[in-house]
């Protein structure tokens, strides 16, 4: 059994334009809100953190519907064709409303501003979890650590295209000084990263005859379903899987609580605690985030031969180890050195080999019939973390200091691998040795 690479490239696109619309999401609309329509910090986040608050509820309702539709295109496809053809539409909205109010500024721009906003959170709401959903719907269980690597490979290229694209059409010599900045172009370029997706998507990803391969190995394959059957014929948990997969969503939510801690408050971190600029922060996290990229396929590569637990339980004691280190090294040493570098690609290592292998883990839980729901769990969770720690961090370093952060962040992870040690099931077949390898003896 082998990964289909190409098919897996060509799904992964559909994250790919999730991922270049949400970097520029977060990168712009905070500026245009604080800088363009002079709203304060407070209600800007307050705006910002909307999408986190309604992803809670509309991940999972969008996952759960796309599971029952029943259309020529498959489950999945009808909501991320409609989805990225209304965000499309929306998108372009944005920048020409912010142009118009620096031209001619008024409340009724502000009040249509938000509701092109709130809008444009449902479309990407409508698609996302299907989108991530359709992977597992066409890749046979054991496989799906390799193509979620795939996956997030994919949506690391949508993030970088952005920053190429910012890099290019806006250097500091024409943003500098100036009283207000014209986004178009750069929304367009990001439209057509979503059209070519939608293309591909329509024309290269046939997925009413990929489901029918993965059904038709799913029945060949009985004692990979850990569901049962009820006399209704609906697939319901057995009590020992829904175990496992409650200690794993409380990972998710643990792991995601603290890592987010520290992508949350760094700048100001390293500001008040190192005397490092934006500049310097940035540097840790890209570096951070290149070594997952590196790291996503290796890791993989290293559940199919060592388990997706294992490999997870490893790369939360390395997250955790790490961000200790980062707190001793606070304790005695108030200034930046080089050698945080290595610890930040050691972060982006044990991050990649957690984020690539829980989604699979928990799909594997579920019925092919379920999988958006269970899309949906793992995006609730994910979330829901994601909401909460910028109020408890905020909270602690607050009432004690910025230097607790990374002790913050080392908790949390830690307990991620203390409720990862309670989950028995998700987890891959080891792939068995082959010629002379088989007598090898551990």
């Amino acid at each position: 059994m082998k990964l289909d690479t190409k098919r897996t490239f060509l799904v992964g696109f559909a994250f790919l334009a999730i991922t270049a619309f949400w970097q520029m999401y977060d990168g712009l609309i905070p500026k245009i809100l604080t800088d363009t329509f002079n709203l304060s910090p407070t209600v800007s986040g307050i705006i910002m953190a909307a999408d986190n608050v309604l992803a809670l509820f509309l991940l999972p309702l969008f996952g759960r519907l796309s599971d029952k539709c029943r259309s020529p295109l498959g489950k999945r496809r009808p909501f991320i064709i409609i989805g990225m053809i209304a965000t499309m539409v929306l998108m372009i909205w944005i920048p020409i409303i912010d142009n118009s109010y620096f031209a001619f500024p008024s409340l009724t721009k502000i009040i249509l501003f938000i509701g092109v906003l709130a809008l444009l959170l449902l479309t990407m709401s409508f698609y996302r979890s299907p989108s991530v959903a359709l992977m597992p719907d066409i890749t046979p269980k054991p496989l799906r650590s390799k193509a979620n690597a795939i996956i997030n490979l994919m949506g690391a290229v949508g993030g970088v295209l952005y920053l190429i694209f910012t890099a290019i059409m806006y250097p500091e010599s024409k943003t500098s000084g100036v009283d207000h900045v014209n986004y178009l172009p750069l929304f367009i370029a990001v439209m057509a990263v979503i059209f070519v997706s939608l293309i591909i998507m329509i024309f290269f990803v046939n997925e009413p005859k990929l489901a029918k391969a993965q059904q038709e190995y799913e029945d060949a394959h009985p004692e990979e379903n850990l569901t049962e059957t009820t006399e209704n014929n609906k697939a319901v948990l057995p009590k020992p899987v829904k175990r496992s997969l409650i200690f794993l969503l409380l990972s998710v939510a643990f792991w995601y609580i603290g890592y987010n801690g520290i992508v949350t408050f760094f700048t100001n971190f390293t500001q008040n605690v190192w005397g490092v600029g934006i500049g310097g922060a940035s540097t840790c996290l890209t570096i951070a985030t290149g070594a997952a990229i590196v790291c996503y396929i290796p890791a993989g590569i290293l559940a199919s031969k060592i388990g997706r637990k294992k490999t997870i339980i490893a790369g939360a004691l390395l997250l955790a180890s790490s961000f200790l280190a980062g707190f001793i090294y606070t304790l005695f040493v108030n200034t930046f050195h080089p050698a945080l570098y290595v610890l930040f690609a050691l972060v982006g290592i044990a991050w990649a080999t957690i984020n690539v292998n829980s989604f699979p883990m928990v799909v594997e839980m579920c019925h092919g019939s379920d999988i958006g729901k269970f899309t949906g769990l793992y995006y609730t969770f994910s979330m829901a973390a994601q909401i909460v720690t910028p109020i408890i961090a905020g909270f602690l370093i607050e009432k004690i200091d910025y230097k607790v952060l990374f002790l913050y962040s080392a908790i949390f992870v830690f307990l991620s691998f203390i409720t990862m040690c309670f989950v028995k099931h998700g987890d891959t077949k080891i792939e068995r040795k082959k010629g002379l390898e088989a007598f090898d003896v551990d």
